[in-house]
């Protein structure tokens, strides 16, 4: 569980949609009536019943990378929260409303977000929800993905989309993809925080930075493991 500096309990909900089992992440201290979603899948109907079960309102939609499972809820939550802002890094902001960058023209079934209302560089910090966050790009399974860190709470806490998994790494095979630029941004831009801190992914269960560096087979000590084709 991580708090911040008063104690208040950073709450982490899930919504996982389908068919590619992706993360959608409702960020919330407990002491607030805002919170921040990150990544609309591809089920936004359960995010947005989720959010209003809670009783809170959205004050940012973040967004990691712009491929279509990550985006996909983004038409429906803007139509209920319109003045809500859309969030990506400049890299990925031109997959927003391009079905073939986005992936989801490669599947026959094309999928169009909202334009992004402001667009985030590496190392920029800004605050929504009574969260401190910092932006680190890093690159690899999409030109320009970003991570969100929570920087006022302990343990720390990244809302790290499709770079870091349990045990794994993001694809790097789609276009636009790089290994070397995946493994550089995770080894200099997140393996220097702390060992306790959390990482939510886009995919599956979280983990932490320790547990990561020490045990991953693709970029931690027992890197070269295995193959990545």
């Amino acid at each position: 569980m991580s708090v911040d500096a008063q104690g208040n309990q950073l709450r982490i909900e899930i919504v996982v949609s389908k068919p590619f089992m992706e993360n959608t992440l409702v960020v919330s201290l407990a002491n607030r009536s805002d919170c921040i979603i990150v990544d609309p899948g591809l089920e936004p109907g359960k995010i947005i019943r989720l959010v209003e079960s809670l009783g809170i309102e959205p004050a940012l939609i973040l967004l990691t990378h712009g491929h279509a499972d990550h985006i996909g809820g983004n038409s429906a939550l803007k139509k209920r929260w319109p003045s809500v802002p859309l969030i990506i890094g400049e890299g990925d902001a031109t997959m927003l409303t391009d079905a073939l960058a986005n992936l989801s023209g490669l599947a026959g079934a094309p999928i169009i977000s909202p334009p992004a209302d402001r667009t985030v560089r590496d190392s920029e910090e800004f605050a929504a929800a009574g969260m401190q966050f910092l932006v680190r790009e890093i690159s690899g399974h999409s030109p320009g993905h970003v991570v969100f860190i929570i920087q006022n709470v302990s343990p720390i806490v990244v809302l790290g989309g499709d770079v870091l998994f349990e045990g794994s790494i993001g694809r790097t095979d789609f276009p636009g993809g790089s290994l070397s630029e995946l493994l550089r941004g995770i080894r200099e831009k997140l393996f220097c925080l702390p060992d306790d801190t959390v990482v939510y992914p886009g995919h599956g269960a979280h983990t932490t930075i320790g547990e990561e560096r020490r045990t991953n087979p693709y970029c931690g000590e027992r890197a070269g493991l295995h193959d990545i084709n």
